[in-house]
């Protein structure tokens, strides 16, 4: 097909592939592995047994295509700002958005999210159909139902997603900013939180990680699915837009492919096991998706290599074509300029590249989501029941009790959080392709920057995967290390790093793409981050401060120690939370990253003595305390080997006292030398205003010869 072949357009409906193969893939997968036969109790009937995986599979496709829409309202498509919507030449030579698309996604969001809602409506119907054993039709069944879904933990957290799905819903139909897609992206994504609660557990040993793993896989197969679904469903009114917000969206489905890879390879052998368990059924339909993906991925690829630079080469040319038509018909003096001949046809062409590779991309989406929820459906190798004696840790924790600490086993032991690691992992990553996209510009970055953050984020990686997490759950003393080495060690490496000020200069402007784009990339949030009135409030050196000593007191004097010991969330929020707050504290005092203006050097020493003191106050009140924090927790584990719950607290508040002061007098050393280089380089600048002229000096000879006046006025 050429540009100028007049075609039809190929419409939207296309993307309806994707559900329907998706419902047929998971009604094989479900026959195939033999989740839907009939109960030999209490059976539901045919319709709960085969309505639950269909209904699970239209949830999961139209929760991703509403994560993925909002995906490009957020980052990826052009929007055009109100000075540039009555633009009709692009500015500076090069092509003019159009943003018609950008309104268009967030009204496709609201329809997925609300037909979202109606299948996760079904599901809790089904779902509770089907673990009663009972039929909807049943005279009781409303009551027990609302039971379910207030009483019973798989009741609420379906409920929850109900619920989240129903208010992505409206606020989608009311946002009109990329920040409130942004917000209403993070509901949506609170409910795949909830989702990922649902699945395999892998025994309970491995449900933190199954958890994590899980939820990664499902935030990167929904954007990466749904966001291409959202683009297909736009397709037609993306217009001139469609080269760069395919360029954009393959850039986010590289990292996504990543994740769900990464993700997935966890997820897989947490549930076989071993190789052997690959001849399971569930093994076959593992190896199937495995397949999928991969075939997937290479789609993806091609996609990007061929079909991302076709479209830009066909969007250069009929930008080129616009603008000399524009020309030609401004110098004929005609008032009807003639169309650029890429124009219509050009547009329609493009549409075609699209369409090339996306509808069997769709196509095998479909296929991957419908296995998958077939493998959710069927009962795994590794079996799910916790153990038949469990100790008194394995039923406080849920995991079995680590062996006694030694220093060879801080290294050597291992608890993996993947939603942490892959953040860290891929803070290296970006990091260093940073670095190298300056070097490649000729821009030079300071190496002990880079060594800096690459310190600081394997020392994140160990605390949150390594001893300190293994401990952490178990021993009071090592959840201290960990959460001191967290709020005062790495964000010392981070803010001596300077990430933002990295970013600020290897990310592109997204305005450069597209004349009149006002739409938000990484470097455009982070600016509104930075300059926001939250940001600039959290930033400023003295909030900065209490923060990072107020929160200290809350977290351990209320119920948010024991919320983070026992939920996933409530860990992964003390793991950010003191760790964001470490940096923008320490970012006041020696950062060199952007922020609010800082305190005078004598303040700053006078804010890190207070700090300094407040860690002392805090660890000799623990080291003093006679009352367990959490002995509800930390009492009841029943460990053979270490000290007492009580001494081992005290120990902890030693440790607190420790690891807080080392790390604050080095910066009380370090702003000490800022404070001493910035006197030497006031001097040296004062002394060059002064080496022809010395204003200090004429002015005291000024006064002088006043005086001399005064005294003398004879003279």
């Amino acid at each position: 097909m050429t540009a100028t072949t007049p075609t039809r357009r190929p419409g939207p409906w296309r993307v309806s592939t994707l559900v329907v193969v998706a419902v047929v893939t998971v009604v094989v997968g479900v026959w195939f592995s033999g989740a839907a036969l009939p109960a030999l109790v209490l059976d539901p009937g045919p319709v709960v047994r085969w309505g639950l995986p269909v209904a699970e599979t239209l949830g999961e496709v139209l929760a991703a295509t509403t994560i993925g829409a909002l995906v490009l309202a957020v980052a990826v498509l052009p929007r055009r700002g109100e000075r540039a919507a009555g633009a009709r030449r692009p500015a500076r030579g090069g092509p003019a958005a159009d943003g018609t698309a950008y309104p268009r996604s967030l009204l496709v969001a609201a329809w997925a999210a609300g037909g979202w809602t109606l299948a996760a409506t079904a599901q809790l119907v089904l779902t509770y159909a089907n673990v009663a054993g009972t039929s909807p039709t049943d005279p009781q069944f409303g009551d027990e139902l609302w039971l379910f879904a207030t009483q019973i933990e798989l009741g609420r957290t379906l409920g929850t997603v109900v619920v989240l799905a129903a208010v992505t819903t409206a606020l989608a139909m009311v946002v009109r900013t990329p920040t409130g897609a942004a917000w209403t992206l993070l509901l949506a994504v609170v409910a795949l939180w909830q989702l990922a609660q649902l699945g395999h557990a892998a025994g309970a040993a491995g449900h933190d990680l199954a958890t994590s793993a899980l939820f990664v896989h499902l935030v990167g197969a929904a954007v990466w699915i749904g966001a291409l679904a959202a683009l297909a469903v736009l397709v037609r009114v993306v217009g001139r837009d469609l080269a760069p917000a395919v360029a954009r969206y393959s850039v986010i489905a590289g990292w996504c492919v990543a994740a769900v890879a990464v993700s997935g390879l966890v997820s897989g052998w947490l549930r076989i096991g071993s190789l052997a368990g690959l001849d399971s059924r569930y093994g076959v339909l593992l190896l199937a998706k495995v397949a999928l993906l991969a075939a997937l991925a290479g789609l993806g690829l091609l996609h990007r290599r061929r079909t991302v630079r076709a479209l830009a080469a066909r969007t250069e040319g009929s930008s080129s074509a616009s603008s000399a038509s524009s020309a030609s018909s401004g110098s004929s003096g005609s008032s009807r300029p003639s169309g650029p001949p890429g124009d219509a046809t050009g547009r329609l062409g493009a549409t075609g590249l699209f369409w090339r590779l996306v509808l069997v991309e769709l196509v095998v989406m479909g296929a991957v989501s419908g296995v998958a929820v077939a493998l959710a459906s069927s009962s795994p190798p590794v079996p799910e029941e916790p153990p038949a004696a469990p100790t008194p840790a394995y039923q406080v924790t849920g995991h079995p009790l680590p062996p006694e600490p030694t220093l060879v086993r801080w290294f050597t032991e291992w608890r993996w959080d993947l939603l942490l690691a892959f953040a860290a992992a891929a803070g290296i990553v970006v990091y260093w392709r940073w670095v190298r996209r300056l070097r490649r510009r000729g821009d030079a970055w300071p190496w002990p920057r880079t060594a800096s953050w690459t310190a600081g984020l394997v020392l994140f990686f160990w605390t949150t995967n390594g001893g300190p997490a293994t401990y952490g759950h178990v021993l009071f003393s090592a959840h201290m290390v960990q959460h001191m080495v967290l709020a005062m060690v790495v964000p010392v490496f981070v803010a001596l790093s300077a990430p933002v000020t990295l970013a600020l200069r290897a990310l592109p402007v997204r305005s450069a793409a597209l004349s009149g784009d006002v739409s938000r990339g990484p470097r455009e949030w982070l600016l509104v981050l930075v300059h926001s009135r939250v940001g600039q409030f959290f930033a400023h050196p003295v909030v900065a401060a209490v923060n990072f000593v107020v929160s200290m007191l809350l977290f351990y004097y209320t119920g948010l120690f024991e919320w983070s010991l026992r939920s996933s969330v409530g860990h992964l929020f003390m793991v950010v939370h003191f760790t964001l707050a470490g940096y923008l504290f320490v970012n006041s005092l020696v950062g060199i990253d952007p922020g609010p203006r800082r305190l005078g050097y004598p303040q700053r020493l006078l804010t890190l003595f207070a700090t300094m003191a407040f860690h002392a106050f805090f660890g000799v009140s623990l080291v003093s305390s006679e009352s367990l924090l959490v002995a509800d927790w930390f009492g009841l584990l029943g460990r053979p080997w270490g000290a007492s719950a009580i001494s081992d607290q005290q120990t902890g508040g030693a440790i607190t006292w420790g690891i807080g002061e080392l790390p604050t007098l080095a910066l009380a050393v370090g702003v000490a030398l800022a404070w001493s280089r910035d006197d030497d380089r006031r001097a040296r600048q004062r002394d060059r205003r002064t080496r022809d002229d010395d204003p200090e000096l004429d002015a005291y000879n000024a006064m002088l010869q006043s005086l001399d006046t005064r005294n003398h006025p004879e003279a």
